[in-house]
């Protein structure tokens, strides 16, 4: 099986998004995207979850019976989550702490089990390991989307608390976008969560809409005019 990398992308970014499409992983999307700096988080880590998931199970998938498969899956999975966990707790703990229980639940996504069963498994490493990529970045630019909209509608502000993830030299990224403003509780809650993942979905499939109307009058357009001769026989006097 071979899918080209442009195609790959094109799946990973808009076409076969996971967050907008495919649906999957809700529950750390909407759980954790109350502020850009969780989404984020969150996102790097399931990106390279991911990443390292599906080259790994690609490198397996000859040596590895049907039998046992999906075991071998959800150990990987669990193995390199484990991994970003402690690396979270050494480098970004107070983040770590903020986001809970959602980095174990990671190996439970469905979005890494789904990649490594219906991609992962039938290609190669280098097919498989920039398909994780892209869905990765896929699936961290609607937490990003969702958690900057959020933690704009609800505090006025964007990216605070950056330096739980970057150190020190993001302390100052916190831009005021609205100034004495008095704050939108319900976008912060997890009801605003579902709204504007709904939003999300809407404007993509407007803008899927629009695309394929262009297509199609398109093509409407530049269509050839087929010129027809007919013939007419009869008798002149």
């Amino acid at each position: 099986m071979s899918t080209s990398f442009r195609e790959i992308t094109i799946n990973g970014l808009w076409k076969n998004n996971p967050g907008l499409v495919q649906l999957l992983g809700l529950c750390p999307l909407l759980g954790t995207s109350n502020s850009t700096v969780n989404a984020l988080g969150l996102g790097i880590a399931t990106a390279l979850v991911l990443i390292c998931s599906n080259a790994a199970v690609s490198l397996i998938r000859n040596t590895v019976t049907n039998a046992v498969r999906l075991p071998v899956f959800v150990m990987i999975i669990a193995a390199l989550t484990t991994c970003i966990e402690l690396l979270m707790q050494a480098f970004t703990y107070e983040l770590f702490q903020i986001l809970g229980i959602f980095i174990p639940l990671i190996t439970t996504n469905c979005i890494i089990l789904g990649r490594a069963e219906a991609f992962a498994a039938k290609n190669s490493m280098l097919s498989a390991s920039y398909d994780g990529l892209m869905m990765g970045i896929g699936f961290g630019l609607v937490l990003v989307a969702i958690g900057a909209t959020r933690e704009l509608l609800g505090t006025g502000m964007l990216f605070t608390n950056m330096h739980l993830l970057f150190g020190s030299i993001a302390e100052h990224w916190q831009i005021v976008v609205f100034e004495n403003y008095k704050g939108f509780l319900l976008a912060i809650l997890p009801p605003g969560a579902f709204l504007v993942l709904g939003l999300l979905i809407a404007l993509k499939n407007w803008i899927d809409q629009l695309y394929a109307e262009r297509i199609a009058n398109t093509v409407t357009v530049s269509a050839p005019v087929v010129s027809r001769r007919v013939r007419v026989t009869g008798v002149v006097e």
